[in-house]
């Protein structure tokens, strides 16, 4: 799915918006990964990172795809919101962060 190349034509025309795509999909990792697997906080962050990582160094490999720094700070950036995010939600209800 992610080596698929996509025309331009196919997706919404903004400055950036595949970081933001990237953003948006390692936050929602982030959220299944919580929520399916019981390990600390930084070894998810540590996992979504390396999987960034591998994402954008697989990119690099192929000919029609290119690695970019930005879109691993993107995916980087997703995943620590979404537990950003999720600590907010404990300290607002008064549920233990785990």
């Amino acid at each position: 799915m992610f080596a698929k190349e996509i025309q331009a034509t196919q997706i919404v025309r903004f400055a950036h918006a595949d970081k933001v795509a990237h953003f948006g999909v390692f936050f929602v990792l982030a959220f299944f990964s919580h929520h399916a697997f019981r390990f600390r906080i930084w070894f998810h962050l540590m996992l979504l990172t390396f999987y960034g990582a591998g994402i954008e160094w697989m990119q690099d490999s192929l000919p029609y795809r290119q690695a970019s720094w930005g879109d691993f700070i993107a995916d980087v950036a997703g995943a620590i919101s979404y537990f950003f995010a999720y600590w907010v939600y404990c300290r607002k209800t008064g549920k233990p962060y785990a």
